[in-house]
């Protein structure tokens, strides 16, 4: 349910009083991917989505520790946040004055800023927004701003940057030259990512983008088998130090090449100063799936 309400002169406020359907939201993703006589215009519509009084459904928080491997408890996992303003995001990124097409659009980074542990019995106030679209030799860039209160107190802020694909003005520029592969060092522990997993990250998260749930849907997007989800990467080794993530963190997440299912990749955790780095790396190359911190 949602109605629409002008903030200030220009910004547009769309509250909602429920979390949008994934599938209603992909089946208007594709729908929006078939062409359209009118060009998509170059800027972003100033726009807002807000969702107040949230209330977690210990249920579906129990599916998305499931999906992942993260603990369940009383205090939210730290990247859980992510799958309830995520159709937040979606609904603003399927509307047809986008720039780009929702569908198979790259997660490229993530950095997700906590204040504290967020209680599962705490009403949550979510807003999002998206701003800074740009250039990059690969396509466009946006980011995605989502922010979760409790009252007036931000507990969780994150910053999505999302990847079209496309020729842009830099497309042309020259190519830092990929580095050589090499053996990495012993892991931690391995990773085994399989359909059958990403398929439940996918029904847990609501994230059902073709590009994971269907090898051919993947294949039309130019991948040569289904991928994993981004997130449940970067949820799934937060397990490696679970109980050591303090409450006020930072959790900066680049993603690499992505990881064609099934997989087995290995998962490095170092502490250094100030928190940890993270990272999944495929087991015999070397070259990284996600590479991250927590400070």
């Amino acid at each position: 349910m949602a109605h629409g309400a002008a903030a200030g002169e220009q910004t547009q406020v769309i509250a909602l009083t429920e979390l949008p359907n994934n599938n209603r939201l992909f089946a208007e993703a594709a729908l929006g991917a078939v062409p359209l006589l009118a060009a998509r215009k170059p800027t972003l519509p100033d726009r807002i989505v807000r969702l107040d009084g949230l209330r977690v459904d210990p249920d579906h928080l129990a599916a998305y520790c499931r999906a992942t491997g993260l603990r369940f408890g009383d205090a939210l996992p730290l990247t859980y946040p992510f799958i309830l303003t995520f159709p937040l995001a979606m609904q603003l990124v399927v509307a047809r004055d986008f720039p780009f097409v929702a569908v198979g659009a790259v997660h490229a980074q993530n950095v997700i800023e906590r204040t504290r542990d967020i209680s599962v019995s705490e009403p949550l106030d979510i807003s999002t927004h998206i701003e800074n679209l740009r250039e990059h030799p690969k396509g466009l860039l946006v980011d995605a701003i989502s922010e979760v209160r409790v009252g007036r107190e931000l507990v969780w802020r994150q910053v999505t940057t999302f990847l079209h694909l496309q020729r842009t003005s830099l497309s042309g520029e020259a190519k830092e030259e990929p580095k050589p592969d090499e053996v990495p060092p012993p892991p931690l522990r391995t990773l085994r990512a399989d359909q059958k997993t990403i398929t439940r990250y996918a029904a847990a998260s609501g994230d059902h983008n073709p590009i994971h749930t269907s090898a051919l849907g993947a294949k039309v997007f130019g991948f040569p088998r289904s991928i994993a989800h981004g997130m449940w990467s970067a949820a799934t080794i937060l397990g490696s130090v679970e109980g050591r993530v303090p409450e006020q963190t930072t959790y900066s997440v680049k993603f690499g090449k992505p990881i064609l299912l099934p997989a087995t990749v290995n998962v490095y955790a170092d502490q250094v100063v100030g928190g940890w780095d993270l990272a999944l790396r495929h087991p015999t190359k070397g070259y990284p799936y996600l590479t991250a911190s927590l400070r």
